[in-house]
């Protein structure tokens, strides 16, 4: 079997064809690993996001009011802001609604906290929780949380290892003699798994920081503090399971290639 063989068939199959025919890919063992915490993880967080979406908060305040909340009340008030047409938007970090559920982010390199259709104008505990992990973000982002600041680097980077790194890889097989080419690609593709690790602090941080602002700021009550420390841990789980899977990539590229110099 080629070496391009048993990176391309060898992925979306467990069979590869060699010399003396058909055999068996044993990293793809890693690979089958990966998506089965993959569904697992985005299964818990839809599971533990229903559950507490039914669960109104005895605040009563949506996700937006949320955010706006503990924005002031952790003194993010430096940053001019323009109000966006049709969106809440307090006098600091304008805070959008965008289309669809669970894609809430801030984005420090505009100051911008989005909600989403889910958790913008809905008062449960897990909007309310949801919010206030992107307030933790912002809090980072005042208080220059190096973790984060190390991230917010590494997207470029990140960006570029991953897209890149399969086509120095491919390069480096097709051209045998140019072994380098896959070393490359590979700690290119180390990058990306750098950036997935990087992550999990980061969103460790922002959610310990979100449940301690709740409860300081009196928007969720002793016991809603533990069902929205539900939410957040169901959440972070597809932070370690994509950290996983790009780990457990990575291991097998090694595995494969990492031996050629010495053959």
């Amino acid at each position: 079997m080629t070496d391009i063989a048993v990176l391309l068939y060898g992925y979306p199959g467990m069979y590869g064809f060699g010399r003396y025919g058909m055999y068996f890919d044993p990293t793809y063992v890693l690979i089958l690993i990966g998506v089965v915490l993959s569904l697992i993880a985005s299964a818990k967080v839809k599971s533990t996001y229903a559950k507490y979406q039914r669960v109104e908060s005895r605040s009563h305040m949506t996700g937006a009011m949320t955010a706006d909340r503990l924005l002031k009340a952790n003194g993010i008030y430096d940053v001019r802001i323009e109000h966006v047409s049709g969106n809440l938007t307090d006098h600091y970090v304008p805070i959008e609604v965008i289309q669809g559920r669970l894609t809430d982010h801030y984005d420090p390199s505009k100051k911008v906290l989005r909600l989403s259709d889910s958790v913008y104008g809905n008062s449960s505990v897990a909007a309310v929780s949801v919010a206030a992990h992107e307030v933790g973000h912002c809090i980072q982002h005042s208080k220059n949380y190096a973790p984060l600041t190390i991230r917010s680097k590494l997207v470029p980077i990140a960006n570029f290892g991953s897209q890149a790194s399969w086509l120095f890889i491919i390069a480096g097989l097709i051209f045998g003699s140019a072994s380098w080419l896959v070393d490359f690609g590979i700690i290119l593709f180390s990058l990306a798994v750098l950036f997935q690790i990087v992550t999990l602090p980061v969103e460790f941080n922002a959610s310990r920081r979100a449940l301690a602002t709740l409860s300081d700021n009196g928007i969720l009550y002793t016991e809603e503090v533990g069902m929205g420390r539900k939410v957040l841990r169901a959440a972070a789980l597809t932070y370690v399971a994509s950290a996983a899977t790009a780990i457990l990539q990575l291991l097998r590229l090694v595995l494969l290639f990492g031996n050629r110099n010495r053959d």
